[in-house]
């Protein structure tokens, strides 16, 4: 900046000149809308995610009330419970594997799935058999409640969640068992020979553990 030399009680003082400071023609209404509406649009953003995660989750009410209609609302409860928490173990390690799952969706008497990005073989494997593998821990739980309080409810929900796992293992498309299958055959061609029967242990092992579970929780009932 050029200094400019003002005359005044020391004439050999050098001082800067003042600033410009533009006069301001007029309001800003751009920024008077956005402090008017800018919490409205927020309020509609965040009413907007809560609608999405109910529409999400009213799956889990139209299931359970599916259910109910047929074993009533206890079993019901218990039963929708087990399979969210099946999908909670794909959801879980396909997160892990970073490959950015959805929530859960519900079907009324055929199941729910996780929708996930396609990964590699390996990933695949790990992520389809996190589900039988916590679906049979959440079995488990049931039989071991039920066992010690004597509960007729608990003990079927226990053979039910290791029947429904140990179904899902079946080596059939679109069940994890088949996802399983193909994903040990890739690998096995592909050079991850040593995966691939790392694939077919946790398969025979995760499905010795559900069969012995459901041999265990079986007890003859005519209604619950």
């Amino acid at each position: 900046m050029d200094r400019t030399r003002i005359v005044s009680e020391d004439p050999g003082g050098w001082q800067d000149p003042p600033q410009y400071d533009p006069i301001n023609s007029g309001p800003n209404w751009r920024a008077r809308l956005r402090k008017l509406f800018g919490p409205v649009i927020a309020a509609v953003v965040v009413l907007a995610k809560w609608l999405f995660l109910l529409a999400k989750f009213s799956t889990i009410f139209i299931a359970v009330a599916a259910y109910a209609l047929i074993f009533g609302w206890k079993f019901a409860i218990g039963f929708v419970t087990l399979i969210l928490l099946h999908e909670t173990g794909h959801y879980i390690e396909a997160r892990r594997e970073g490959l950015q799952p959805r929530l859960p969706i519900f079907v009324p008497f055929l199941g729910a799935y996780v929708r996930y990005t396609r990964g590699l073989p390996w990933q695949t494997v790990r992520v389809a058999i996190a589900g039988p593998i916590l679906g049979g821990a959440a079995a488990a739980v049931c039989y071991v409640i039920g066992e010690s309080h004597h509960s007729k409810l608990f003990l079927a929900l226990g053979y039910v969640g290791f029947l429904l796992n140990l179904i899902n293992l079946l080596p059939f498309w679109p069940l994890d068992g088949g996802a399983i299958w193909q994903s040990a055959r890739w690998l096995r061609l592909g050079g991850g020979r040593r995966r691939a029967y790392y694939a077919y242990l946790f398969y025979a092992a995760t499905a010795l553990m559900l069969l012995l579970g459901m041999i265990a929780t079986y007890r003859h009932q005519t209604r619950l």
